[in-house]
């Protein structure tokens, strides 16, 4: 199984506002950037759709090291919140509703097909990929906001 390092960071102004995301694969010294956005969203959902959106373009399952900084994302996977409220019908355990079910469903079908590991980074900081990432967001949901 091939082995994938992907860094993904999303955007928004005014959540909900105008957003964008991206994200960077590396594999075996190869780079591929993806990016997009909305006119509409919220930050959350373009932290979600950089995820989705890289491991989609996989053409193959594989072993995904993902790099976020939005703890959102990192910590309702690694920490198994997005299955138990999954499980629980998209119902948190203080008994409010999930927010962006359909996100994360998809981004569940996803973990299942690719072995995924999460990490946190330091948003803003000093990682290159990180921050490039966030260059793209902020560029896309520029280009919603005109």
């Amino acid at each position: 199984m091939k082995t994938v390092e992907i860094y993904t960071d999303g955007a928004c102004s005014g959540n909900p506002g105008p957003g964008g995301w991206g994200a960077i694969l590396r594999y075996n010294g190869a780079e591929k950037e993806l990016s997009g956005g909305e006119a509409q969203t919220t930050n959350n959902r373009m932290e979600l759709t950089a995820a989705i959106k890289a491991l989609e373009a996989l053409k193959e399952p594989c072993a995904v090291e993902l790099y976020s900084d939005s703890k959102y994302l990192v910590e309702a996977l690694e920490k198994g919140w997005a299955e138990s409220w999954r499980k629980k019908g998209w119902v948190k355990a203080d008994k409010k509703p999930a927010l962006n079910p359909d996100l994360w469903q998809r981004l569940l079908e996803l973990c299942q097909k690719h072995s995924v590991s999460c990490h946190w980074v330091k948003g803003h900081a000093e990682n290159e990929f990180n921050n490039r990432c966030d260059a793209m967001a902020v560029a896309m949901r520029d280009s919603f906001a005109r």
